[in-house]
């Protein structure tokens, strides 16, 4: 399900960048063509799917792929994530998804069902009833 969700969240970072950051660059006269990770969309992509996971996380403890399929991201310490334990875990969760891809195969072996990025924050993602 976290694989689906994920994939869900990719469309919905896709549209917000469609609706917003394209027609404002256009407006501005920022190229939109360059292929270089230093490029101001790049940048701007990554600060949008880089807030997107983080704000969800903070204020919903899911995002919009993780609500469509009753997901939830827990604390397992607390009831409440803080700001420190998202951005670490986003932060790194990102960084191993894009080197380290067999990172989200561990989720399949470990009893609760945590990535490694959830490991290292002591968090984990559960089924929610609805």
């Amino acid at each position: 399900m976290r694989f689906w969700a994920y994939l869900l969240d990719l469309i919905v970072i896709g549209s917000i960048e469609r609706l917003i950051i394209n027609p404002l660059f256009r407006f501005l006269e920022i190229p939109l063509v360059e292929f270089n990770m230093f490029a101001p969309i790049s940048i701007a992509s990554a600060i949008i799917f880089y807030l997107y996971f983080v704000l969800m996380t903070k204020y919903f403890n899911q995002t919009l792929g993780k609500m469509v399929f009753g997901l939830k991201v827990i604390d397992l310490k607390s009831e409440k994530l803080s700001w420190g334990t998202i951005l670490f875990r986003e932060w790194i969760g990102r960084f191993i998804s894009a080197t380290i891809v067999v990172g989200y195969i561990v989720i399949a072996f470990l009893p609760k069902k945590q990535g490694i990025h959830d490991l290292f924050t002591d968090t984990s993602v559960i089924h929610i009833e609805r």
